[in-house]
């Protein structure tokens, strides 16, 4: 099982985003909590945004208000929608999360980085 994101690209400001991040490789596996992280040219990789497996949420207080997560369990995926786009959200945007499947029990994994570009 690994953890596929999608739906990066170019924006410009303002525009809008949604990220897909999907449990594949397995019949049966569910996502446990999950979490979206991006990493800008220089700096250290952020927490943006969290979900718990009931459906709590958590945003960093550079997205709350414009990004919003969100998890649909039949489809083994957990999306990032991005509103109001700024330039300063630029980076790779990573998924991470626990995911549970019958043969290897709950794993911590990180799928590959998508590029999100804002321009101004």
């Amino acid at each position: 099982v690994q953890l596929q994101a999608s739906g990066g690209g170019l924006v410009q400001a303002g525009g809008s985003l949604r990220l897909a991040c999907v449990a594949s490789g397995t019949s049966f596996s569910i996502i446990n909590s999950a979490d979206w992280h991006r990493q800008a040219p220089g700096k250290q990789r952020e927490l943006v945004a969290a979900i718990g497996s009931g459906g709590s949420t958590d945003y960093a207080d550079a997205v709350a208000g414009r990004f919003t997560i969100a998890r649909d369990n039949a489809k083994k995926t957990v999306y990032l929608e991005m509103n109001n786009l700024k330039p300063e959200d630029t980076g790779v945007y990573y998924c991470h999360g626990s995911v549970w499947t019958m043969t290897t029990g709950s794993s911590d994994m990180w799928g590959q980085g998508t590029q999100v570009t804002v321009s101004s």
